[in-house]
């Protein structure tokens, strides 16, 4: 079925940016509402962002004003911009649809850390 590739995590300080891609194989990132998500060491996957087919958006409580996400309908990609990041946001990333949930991908790790 849809395959999910996640990329552009990496090593930043407190307080720097990320931008992370998610490419999908088929058009399920403009035909569903999408979401990424995080895991923590030792901790359950949760919910950080969601978009739907018509570009609502909502976020988890604690990364409000801190990151967006955004899609591009054209290059079958999701993105999560992360600004002034922070320890507590540790954690391997994934995307996904929200609801109707298809394979996940390999996730891409994001470590904050000084």
């Amino acid at each position: 079925q849809v395959q999910l590739v996640e990329s552009g995590g990496g090593l930043v300080q407190p307080g720097g940016s990320l931008r992370l891609s998610c490419t999908a194989s088929t058009s399920i990132i403009s035909i569903y509402t999408m979401a990424w998500y995080r895991q923590a060491p030792g901790k359950e996957r949760e919910y950080v962002a969601t978009i739907t087919k018509g570009g609502t958006t909502n976020y988890k409580d604690s990364v409000k004003g801190r990151f967006t996400i955004s899609r591009d309908n054209a290059k079958k990609t999701l993105y999560l911009q992360m600004n002034s990041l922070k320890t507590e946001d540790t954690a391997v990333y994934y995307c996904n649809a929200a609801k109707s949930q298809v394979p996940w991908g390999q996730g891409t790790q994001i470590a904050v850390s000084s």
